[in-house]
């Protein structure tokens, strides 16, 4: 956007009109409202987070998030003070916007955010109908709060919900492997923070469904043990019968109830599962017969699951039931063409499985159409691996070295669109988590 043309927008901000008239106005969110202009893959329609008196922090996280959800041409405004204290409270016409500039401009919605009584003062506006189209106040903990950019990003996602009608990706976390070390880090690259010790070596982290705890393997005396971290109480408990041998590649049910993991041993690598939820139960699934079996993840529902196999030669995609009956593969070789195919992970939806494939030795991320079996390359620079789904299905993390070194990036499956989320170490083995759940939007 050109100088003149923000300059132009940020003089409208205050510019009168002869009437406004809210709509649709509420104290609370309401988790099924949709608004606004039906929303078409492919098409962004052009939103401005609206300048404003105070706020600048969750202002500008709002404006991040809404930006990296993809689905909204953002327009950058600059930020203007001396708007009326008193005309951001509930119930009251807001400000008075110039609708049809805004139009000219080429947004199709405005988002504001204000102080108000009893919390921040949020509202959605539609340009295209000159209205205003959604009102909530929603308490936020102070910015010097740790739960400040967390309840920030629940915020947005509900933005993303009123307009889209899908919630956004925003209050979700990645845990990854820096250095041995897990790690978690926001899914807009902020508040890195260690999940296990300095001394400690681990691998593999893996999200519960619910977002409270983390899934891990533990190296220790030459062992591998499978922990689950509660990260509320910080409680531990180490997965029965994973205290011998390697045991690796954890990956919770969509139920939270059963962890399934590989364990090497002399004879191969199996997968297993055991109940979690009582810390008992535990059993194989394939018998390698000195193969290697790993790396399982969950269909959304829970009754298949997709995994690496070398029993044909080369690790390939496979898919078998949630009892281990069925074995099948998934992701058909392409007889030479590439390499070994590793890390699957089932989307969201069930009609994908990502995973990485060798391209003249150098991984690359694919992406498997279960129903149809197509399957189709989505990078090519530098080498890119261990991918893993937002939780909005149509978002990727993944390693990559691109940029020099190993970082984690994100592609927006459906543009192509793609950022880089830096981190102090080189990264490996990304999980996204789930929406994380937390205290209701409203008064």
């Amino acid at each position: 956007m050109t100088l003149s043309r923000s300059l132009l927008l940020a003089a409208a901000i205050l510019a009168p009109l002869a009437s406004v008239v809210a709509q649709d106005s509420t104290k609370g969110i309401d988790q099924g409202v949709r608004v606004g202009i039906t929303y078409s893959p492919g098409v962004r329609p052009g939103l401005v987070v609206i300048p404003g008196a105070g706020l600048d922090s969750a202002r500008a996280l709002v404006q991040r998030d809404l930006d990296f959800s993809d689905r909204f041409e953002m327009m950058v405004l600059p930020p203007t003070t001396g708007l009326p204290s008193d005309a951001f409270r509930p119930g009251l016409a807001p400000p008075p916007l110039n609708y049809p500039l805004y139009r000219t401009l080429g947004a199709s919605y405005g988002v504001e955010l204000a102080a108000g009584p009893g919390g921040t003062l949020v509202r959605v506006h539609d340009v295209t109908a000159g209205t205003v189209r959604k009102e909530a106040t929603v308490p936020l903990p102070d910015p010097a709060d740790p739960s400040f950019r967390l309840a920030v990003h629940r915020l947005s996602d509900e933005i993303v919900r009123w307009i889209s009608g899908t919630p956004g990706i925003a209050a979700s976390r990645l845990a990854l492997v820096i250095d041995r070390r897990v790690w978690r880090i926001d899914s807009d690259g902020g508040d890195l923070a260690p999940v296990t010790g300095t001394t400690e070596e681990a691998l593999s982290p893996a999200w519960s469904p619910d977002g409270r705890k983390i899934a891990f393997t533990l190296f220790s005396g030459g062992r591998g043990s499978i922990v689950v971290l509660d990260l509320g109480s910080n409680a531990r408990a180490t997965v029965p019968s994973t205290n011998q041998f390697l045991n690796l590649t954890p990956m919770f049910s969509p139920d939270g109830h059963t962890l399934a993991f590989a364990r090497s041993s002399e004879e191969g690598t199996d997968i297993y599962t055991a109940d979690v939820s009582q810390m008992c139960c535990v059993q194989r699934l394939t018998v390698g017969r000195y193969a290697d079996n790993l790396n399982p993840t969950y269909a959304p529902d829970g009754r298949r699951l997709a995994f690496v196999s070398t029993r044909t030669g080369l690790p390939q995609i496979y898919a078998m039931a949630a009892d281990g009956t069925d074995q099948e593969v998934l992701a058909p070789s392409d007889f030479g063409v590439t390499g070994s195919s590793n890390a699957p992970e089932w989307s969201p939806d069930g009609a994908r499985v990502v995973f990485h494939r060798e391209v003249d030795r150098s991984p690359q991320l694919f992406l498997l159409d279960v129903a149809g079996s197509r399957v189709r390359q989505l990078t090519s620079a530098g080498r890119n691996e261990d991918p893993t789904w937002a939780p909005d299905g149509r978002h990727l993390a993944f390693v990559s070295d691109r940029s020099g070194r190993r970082q984690l990036w994100v592609i927006d499956v459906e543009s192509g669109r793609i950022r880089q989320l830096n981190t102090p170490g080189n990264a490996r083995l990304p999980a996204w988590s789930r929406r994380l759940a937390g205290s209701s939007l409203t008064n």
